[in-house]
């Protein structure tokens, strides 16, 4: 019995087992390892790579990543902004400018010294920039120990030589007329503005900048500075040695010269900001000279009442301020100047140069006014020199012998009535129409 049941066995047809391998799902039924499932034949499945561990890629190792050529190109630097304050492995830079350099020269005296300062002496140059020290208010063109009246007259003559040499002969009448012609308004559209800073030292490189191309440059001064045009011209001409050869108003033309050369121009090193201002004594004081604070409270009321002699407009033209001034304190104690809409550092100085021109006294700024006082013994000051709304540069001894040269040529169209420019009516038209 046991054989027969042994040859029943044989002839069975074995079961399909159930196989763990790693290639299969744990539960799939086949009866080896070789053999695939009938959905490969039914479906055009090609598992990824990433499902078959036979044929996956084998992680490189840092070996061979060392072998294999690096086809990638060099990462570069991140950036680095230039700065201008790097200045390693450069010298300080040396200017030959015989004066001391200011942030303003029409709004800074030199006579008048501050009596502390808002910050550190820092340069506004930058730091080892200039080969001059800053005292807070300037850089001296000489050290201060070695500071003598002889040296400030050396380096005015200095000054006055240097300016001789870069005009040369001055212009005559028909040149000055034609060079005012060629750079008004209708003619050009460069200009350079003269703001409540006056004449800053940055505005140097500017004019020279402008003179690298044009013999002259037009110049539109606005504001507190026009309160003394004759400081402003003055301080144009000394720092730039140039020449000033028309006005009008807040409006100038100024001349570089005949022998200015635009390569062999100075070294002008740039401020890189603008420097705090000292602190001055206070313009306004508790009590003024010769009363007692009750007067003083009523002397302020009483000027807040008085009509306004005038108001004064933002960046206006204030050359004829210190006439009307001096006219009013003829019949009139105090003054009151409005001053809305002015920002209060400006109206400041306005009156600060009230104070020095006219002379008179500050009573108050309050109420955004200017009052003051004529004081209790005045008399009527009748020196002075300032500007008239226009002036006149014109030379009359080269009138008289332009005059003279005509009457033997017989050609009169070059004098002082009656000037060509060398444009005809035409062109001077189609120049309003269309400035260059």
């Amino acid at each position: 019995m046991f054989a027969a049941f042994l040859s029943r066995l044989s002839r069975q047809k074995p079961r399909p087992s159930i196989t763990l391998n790693s290639n299969r799902h744990p539960l799939s039924t086949t009866t080896s390892s070789s053999s695939y499932s009938s959905l490969y034949t039914k479906y055009s499945f090609v598992p990824p790579a990433s499902l078959n561990p036979h044929n996956s890629i084998k992680p490189q190792t840092r070996t061979s990543l060392q072998h294999q050529p690096n086809h990638k190109k060099p990462s570069k630097p991140p950036y680095r902004p230039p700065s201008s304050l790097d200045r390693s492995g450069q010298e300080p830079v040396h200017s030959n400018l015989p004066f001391d350099f200011r942030f303003s020269y029409t709004e800074s005296s030199p006579n008048v010294r501050p009596i502390g300062l808002r910050e550190p002496k820092y340069s506004p140059f930058g730091p080892g920039r200039l080969d001059r020290s800053w005292t807070g208010v300037c850089a001296p063109v000489t050290d201060l120990k070695e500071w003598s009246s002889e040296k400030e007259e050396d380096l005015e003559e200095k000054r006055k030589i240097l300016r001789e040499r870069v005009q040369g002969e001055p212009l005559t009448n028909a040149e000055r007329k034609a060079l005012v012609e060629r750079y008004q308004r209708h003619r050009t559209k460069k200009q350079i503005n003269l703001g409540r800073n006056g004449l800053t030292h940055n505005m140097l490189n500017d004019i020279h900048n402008h003179w690298q191309h044009d013999e002259a440059v037009r110049i539109k001064c606005m504001g507190v500075p026009t309160l003394d045009m004759k400081n402003v011209c003055m301080q144009l001409e000394d720092k730039t040695f140039g020449k000033i050869i028309y006005r009008h108003g807040g409006q100038l033309v100024l001349y570089r010269g005949r022998n200015y050369h635009p390569k062999k121009r100075p070294v002008i090193p740039l401020m890189l900001w603008k420097p705090q201002e000292p602190v001055y004594p206070r313009l306004i004081k508790t009590t003024i000279d010769g009363l007692n604070i009750e007067e003083t409270k009523k002397m302020r009321k009483r000027g807040l009442s008085v009509p306004a002699l005038t108001k004064l407009a933002k960046n206006g033209y204030y050359g004829s301020l210190v006439p009307m001034v001096r006219d009013a304190f003829l019949t009139e104690e105090f003054v009151r100047i409005d001053c809305k809409g002015l920002q209060k550092s400006d109206y400041k100085k306005i009156g600060c140069k009230l104070r020095d021109m006219v002379p008179c006294i500050l009573v108050t700024f309050g109420k955004e006014q200017i009052v003051i006082w004529r004081g209790k013994d005045y008399t009527p000051t009748h020196d002075g020199y300032f500007l008239t709304e226009r002036e006149s540069f014109s030379d009359p001894e080269d009138d008289l012998a332009s005059r003279a040269c005509g009457n033997k040529t017989g050609d009169d169209s070059q004098t002082e009535n009656n000037f060509d420019s060398g444009d005809s009516d035409d062109e001077l038209a189609s120049n309003h129409m269309h400035p260059a």
